[in-house]
């Protein structure tokens, strides 16, 4: 009998993750979710990592790398979080949450995982349509890093191949919610804001908090996010 593959999953806490991790799963993928504390600004999400790899039956391993350290971001520096980043996304800049070298990072850390566990597929939730205007969340990004994983491997240049796969890359937020759905994604479980309470709830302002409203809109699926007390307020 044939042992099911293996697959490493990026699992941050939020839907997106959640749901990669959920197409890995009906993919038959033998499952190990990585979370990566990098110095985010709160702890919540890493918490809602830890419960949807429960839900979905995988091994769960968090990482620290310190990008705190070298902040450039309003996710790891003392910069304030803007209510619209994306408008400025829009107006042809890239907000100020993104976090230099983040997905880089984070698959970069996925790949050695990768490696010492014998698995030659790498999932992230990583998003091209409803997203923030990072560099990191294009396919070409994708397409690149996986032609760097193959050459700076031992497994890549023993002659297997790795691959990165990003389900969600052409997804719209409204198909992902669907998706999730219909993959039985328990979404009250998943955080997405930049700036969650110590509870998990979202600020209901931030760029990630309005993504993932419209998401369920625009699905016409009830959102089971749960606010601060202020989150309509600004």
């Amino acid at each position: 009998m044939t042992s099911a593959p293996k697959a490493v999953v990026l699992v941050s806490g939020g839907m997106d993750s959640a749901v990669t991790l959920a197409i890995a799963r009906a993919q038959n993928f033998e499952l190990y979710a990585l979370s990566v504390e990098y110095g985010q600004r709160h702890m919540s999400e890493l918490e809602a990592a830890q419960r949807v790899a429960a839900r979905f039956g995988a091994v769960h391993k968090t990482v620290k790398v310190d990008l705190r350290s070298i902040g450039g971001s309003a996710l790891t520096a003392d910069i304030d979080v803007p209510d619209r980043a994306q408008a400025e996304a829009e107006a042809g800049g890239i907000p100020v949450t993104y976090v230099p070298a983040r997905n880089t990072i984070m698959l970069s850390v996925a790949l050695g995982w990768a490696e010492v566990l014998g698995a030659t597929d790498i999932f992230c939730g990583v998003n091209a349509v409803d997203y923030s205007g990072y560099p990191d969340c294009r396919p070409e990004f994708i397409e690149q890093f996986e032609r760097l994983a193959n050459l700076a491997t031992k497994v890549g240049v023993e002659g297997e191949k790795i691959t990165i796969h990003a389900p969600l890359i052409k997804l719209s937020k409204a198909d992902i919610v669907r998706e999730g759905v219909r993959l039985d994604v328990d979404f009250a479980m998943t955080v997405s804001c930049y700036q969650a309470d110590g509870e998990g709830r979202g600020c209901g302002r931030c760029d990630a908090c309005r993504l993932r409203a419209q998401g369920f809109k625009d699905a016409d699926v009830a959102d089971p996010t749960r606010y601060r007390a202020d989150a309509q307020s600004g």
